[in-house]
């Protein structure tokens, strides 16, 4: 019965989800956002699951989304995500000379 009543408490109306939604800022949604992006991108650079087009698309999504930030964010942030992208591209670079790792036959 506790936990049913904590489930509810937690639960926002549609009224306190609008006033949520209202006091949001773009910058720190985009912020989120491209954070997530460059760790997918690394993801996708891992030998064992390497997906070399979606390692790009993230590339060429923060190359898009961090200066949409400038003037939004401290100067610092934005330097951080230009190199985050930068280092991405030479991680890149580097997965696409690398030979595709190949199956072991069992």
């Amino acid at each position: 019965m506790a936990d049913e009543q904590e489930r509810e408490a937690e639960e926002l109306t549609p009224e306190e989800l609008l006033e949520h939604i209202r006091r949001m800022k773009v910058s720190d949604l985009l912020l989120s956002t491209i954070t997530t992006v460059a760790q997918l991108g690394y993801a996708k650079l891992d030998p064992s699951g390497r997906d070399l087009p979606q390692a790009k698309l993230a590339i060429d999504s923060l190359r898009a989304l961090v200066p949409v930030l400038e003037g939004s964010v401290p100067e610092a942030v934005l330097r951080d995500f230009t190199q985050v992208t930068a280092n991405l591209q030479l991680a890149y670079a580097k997965a696409a000379e690398e030979p595709e790792p190949t199956s072991e036959p069992k």
